[in-house]
């Protein structure tokens, strides 16, 4: 059984907290029950299932810390992970930013987990391959993709008397459909809760007409275009951007967010006043776990407000350090829009580059954010409210600092698929002035 009820999961930590002879001590149970299927040349190539339950015990004498973990639940079995985790922690130096345990703590509840999602059956994913793959065969189109769903558990507690415990589900679908002769692809990703939201037919469509209109490309001159960038596109480089809104970077000066002459730009305006991002554990599209990694509760939190930079992420360490609060890392982030479509930002464009999807993004120069990173899947040419013809994908040279500074329009925000970034995420898709194309690419 990889799915413990919070009864369960609270009397195997409660034995870890009582046998461990440190001075502190913090465990924490998951299990996870996921299952998958992967289709590739219009047929179904793998599935299965996959059950894993894992307890990490972690403890401490003094600053000298030790971490075991096991997958074995018999009381011989927490014992010896007890001990394991003490003699480590004997060996180990002492740490010189150890932060001890956290006391009592009350979670709120999020929206984590779905029946629908938890009651999917290996019928449901083979529906889901046969409703990608139908429409592909014998149309001179060629799918390959794959669904994975999971449900499971979360259990934390420690020796201060902290305990909690969260169910949760997801599901995650990517598609890239390919044209026989290879020469057009498009690609659908989604990533839900509750998985009643998703239809594979739906979004497979997406897919095949991308793949379609994607054919017989024209090449068009490296440079600066008005584009519009489809929210998948433009996760790939906001996510990059959010990892560097960690206070220690910013106040070590190794940021594009730390100030000259010291401390950070908390409460600067750095970018377009549109731009809005907050951080919401219960917000009910995204919702994360009502706590970090440490244990601390996540809040809403505004991590841009009105093109100004809000708040900072603060390691435990960092935040006592430093002299503030300690906070929780944040789980998702959400940017606000508008309330126009993909569609309707290309209706409203003169000239310009519509970007279905980025990849391959790697740092240039982390005090700018500089990226540089590839289209692909799907990248045209608009002119007078109209996708023209496709057009072969760019290398592109930005950052997203920039980026967020050349705002013409703001759309609707989706929840984008799991891939994109470490944070659940819903973003806008966005009509951006003067983004740099540096050369052309060969690839699909």
């Amino acid at each position: 059984m990889s799915i413990f009820t919070e009864a369960q999961a609270k009397a195997i930590l409660d034995k870890v907290i009582a046998l461990s002879q440190a001075d502190e001590c913090t465990a924490s149970l998951s299990g996870s029950m996921a299952g998958n299927i992967r289709f590739a040349r219009n047929n179904v190539s793998t599935s299965g299932i996959v059950e894993n339950v894992q307890l990490g015990v972690s403890v401490a004498f003094g600053k000298r810390v030790g971490t075991a973990t096991t997958n074995e639940f018999d009381d011989a079995s927490l014992e010896r992970v007890v001990r394991r985790a003490e003699d480590l922690a004997r060996l180990a130096p002492e740490n010189p930013e150890f932060m001890p345990a956290i006391g009592k703590q009350t979670y709120a509840p999020t929206s984590t987990f779905s029946a629908a999602t938890a009651a999917i059956t290996p019928e449901f994913r083979a529906q889901v391959a046969a409703d990608s793959i139908l429409p592909c065969r014998g149309n001179g189109l060629v799918a390959a993709g794959f669904l994975e769903d999971s449900q499971g558990f979360t259990a934390i507690a420690n020796s201060k008397g902290n305990f909690g415990y969260q169910t949760s589900t997801s599901a995650d679908y990517t598609c890239t459909v390919r044209t026989e002769d290879e020469r057009g692809s498009g690609w659908v990703g989604r990533n839900v809760t509750d998985i009643s939201t998703f239809n594979a037919g739906r979004n497979v469509d997406i897919a095949i007409r991308k793949a379609r209109d994607s054919a017989d490309v024209r090449a068009l001159e490296p440079g600066k275009y008005t584009v519009i960038l489809e929210p998948h596109a433009a996760a790939g480089l906001i996510s990059f951007m959010m990892n560097f809104f960690d206070a220690r970077s910013a106040d070590e000066g190794r940021s594009f967010l730390s100030k000259r002459g010291g401390g950070n730009k908390v409460g600067e305006q750095v970018f377009d006043p549109r731009v809005n991002i907050v951080c919401d554990p219960a917000h009910p599209e995204v919702p994360v776990l009502p706590w970090d990694g440490d244990g601390l509760p996540r809040t809403a939190m505004p991590v841009i407000q009105d093109g100004k930079v809000a708040n900072l992420a603060y390691s435990r360490y960092w935040a006592n350090r430093q002299g503030v609060p300690e906070r929780a890392m944040p789980g998702n982030l959400i940017m606000s829009g508008g309330t126009k479509s993909t569609a309707d930002l290309v209706r409203e464009t003169e000239r310009g580059v519509l970007v279905t999807r980025t990849w391959y993004i790697r740092m240039v120069d982390p005090q700018t954010v500089l990226l540089t990173g590839l289209t692909r899947d799907g990248t045209f040419y608009i002119e007078n409210g109209q996708v023209r013809y496709p057009i072969k994908n760019f290398r592109f040279n930005e950052s997203p600092v920039i980026m967020l500074n050349n705002i013409d329009e703001l759309g609707r925000p989706i929840r984008v698929s799991g891939d994109e970034s470490r944070f659940a995420m819903m973003i806008p898709p966005m009509r951006l002035r003067d983004f740099t194309f540096t050369s052309l690419s060969d690839a699909v």
